[in-house]
């Protein structure tokens, strides 16, 4: 695309078969239609055997949908879904290194209780703090503590699962995963 901005944002999820060259052969498609891949997030199933790609992607409706259909033709591809962030779990997580000099470990650590973060490591001129969430909260999170000095930043990338919908073991493009 010209303008990542361009159109909507998008939530596309997939069942794959977990094996090498998949993850490429997916990513690879998208970047052939002009896409780019704001954010992914890969990891395995409840099978083994499975892998989940949730991908967010911004674009025009048509055209994502044809994305879709492109993706179900992969042979490794087992389901291929939009997901509607609206009826959708939707989560992200990062890991947020922050400067924390003894005065502002107080006000970091009042502020990741507030976010519902954790801290998961500290040292005497720092802090690592866990968040997770939407995008927006962690985004908003981030803005926080940009005044004490962000020296590191680490984001997964959203991972989503549709709300209240029944497995589905094919590749139509409505429904759940198998």
């Amino acid at each position: 695309m010209e303008n990542e901005n361009q159109g909507q944002r998008y939530v596309i999820g997939a069942i794959v078969e977990h094996q090498p060259g998949v993850l490429f052969r997916v990513t690879n498609m998208i970047r052939r239609r002009g896409f780019n891949i704001q954010s992914i997030s890969v990891g395995l199933t409840e099978r083994k055997e499975l892998a989940r790609i949730t991908l967010v992607v911004n674009g025009d409706k048509r055209l994502v949908e044809q994305v879709v259909k492109q993706l179900n033709k992969l042979v490794e591809v087992i389901k291929v879904s939009l997901i509607n962030p609206e009826r959708a779990v939707v989560r992200e997580l990062a890991l947020i290194k922050v400067n924390a000099p003894k005065g502002a470990k107080s006000e970091i650590i009042n502020y990741a209780k507030i976010f519902k973060g954790h801290i998961v490591d500290a040292s005497p001129k720092s802090l690592i703090v866990e968040v997770t969430g939407d995008s927006d909260k962690i985004d908003a999170f981030i803005e926080l503590l940009k005044p004490h000095g962000i020296k590191e930043v680490a984001r997964t990338g959203i991972t989503a699962l549709s709300r209240g919908i029944e497995p589905v073991n094919n590749k139509t493009e409505s429904g759940g995963f198998p």
